[in-house]
């Protein structure tokens, strides 16, 4: 039994500290908002008044809420109590703020890694759990056994303390732009008299295709190698410009994919759409291409789309890990 500290009670932070309760060991937990810790105590965690106390009750501190900036606010005052202590942060962050923040730990004697909770929090505990981490082998090694209260798998990217994070930000890159374009295509298909529910199973035959274009295109960028054994982007383009036509004609927002078409135009037609891996570089879409894609024929001039209200708040998306106190 490891004495762990919690910091954050978001529905992650709940989720990982229900996990180490249920493996039997001793949790501490501190929120900014002691309403969110109830449930937690009621299984048995134990609470503290402040986020001192909290640190100060276990060697192994593992911090999961909103942000960096909430992170290093809790944090910083904390330093001469976190010294000789190992802090494993869960908190979802940029690659950079990993970097800075395990400068900061090795700067005060505090032992760091730095997670990336890929999965819902409703799988934590579960075999679907997926957390990536970086940094020192041995603090890892030396933490995994509690570690693997989380469940499913647990992955160590390298000592580099924002591998964890770039494999973050470029994962939720996929899933959020896929996201919007899902939203698109249901806005879209309803436009045109579809139910959601009708073009549902049609969608999910898009997804399937995903997984062999995703190794086509890696093999692909890795070797530097884009020629089109089939469809180039001349006639994605043309592809793109009759959905872009679609969605204007019903006053649809078109933000992402005027954005998207744009990137497509700046590669060599003749290219395979592997090769917008590097058109997104700024320093290679600085200049278009002698062969590049173009503008497709007969296509229009984005319409402007009407404003709408933004709510008060977001809702957050079941789909993907809400940390936050």
């Amino acid at each position: 039994m490891t004495d762990v500290t919690v910091l954050g009670a978001g529905p992650m932070g709940q989720a990982l500290a229900r996990a180490l309760l249920r493996h039997h060991h001793r949790t501490t937990v501190w929120n900014r908002t002691t309403a969110r810790t109830a449930a937690l105590t009621s299984e048995n965690a134990e609470l503290a008044a402040t986020a001192e106390d909290a640190v100060a009750a276990s060697d192994l501190v593992i911090p999961c809420v909103l942000d960096h900036a909430a992170l290093r606010e809790i944090i910083t005052p904390l330093a001469a109590t976190l010294r000789g202590r190992t802090l494993i942060n869960l908190t979802t962050g940029t690659p950079a703020e990993a970097r800075e923040t395990a400068a900061w730990a090795a700067r005060h004697g505090i032992d760091y890694l730095d997670g990336a909770i890929m999965t819902p929090a409703e799988t934590i505990g579960g075999p679907l759990a997926v957390v990536l981490y970086s940094g020192s082998e041995q603090w890892y090694e030396t933490h995994l056994p509690t570690l693997r209260a989380f469940g499913g798998t647990a992955i160590r990217l390298g000592d580099e303390p924002g591998r964890a994070a770039a494999y973050d930000m470029a994962l939720l890159d996929l899933f959020w732009t896929a996201m919007s374009g899902l939203v698109h295509a249901f806005a879209l298909a309803g436009a045109e008299g579809i139910s959601a529910s009708e073009l549902a199973p049609h969608a999910r035959g898009i997804g399937g295709l995903l997984p062999a274009i995703i190794d086509d295109f890696a093999g692909r960028i890795d070797a530097d190698r884009y020629d089109a054994d089939g469809s180039d982007l001349r006639s994605a383009v043309a592809g793109m410009t009759n959905v872009l036509r679609t969605a204007q004609a019903h006053g649809l927002d078109t933000a992402v994919l005027d954005a998207a078409l744009t990137v497509a135009k700046r590669a060599p037609g003749s290219a395979s759409f592997a090769r917008l891996a590097r058109s997104v570089a700024v320093s290679d879409s600085a200049v278009p291409s002698p062969d590049a894609a173009g503008p497709a024929p007969d296509a229009v001039s984005p319409a402007p789309a009407a404003a709408e209200p933004s709510p008060a708040s977001a809702e957050p998306s079941s789909a993907v890990a809400v940390h936050g106190e």
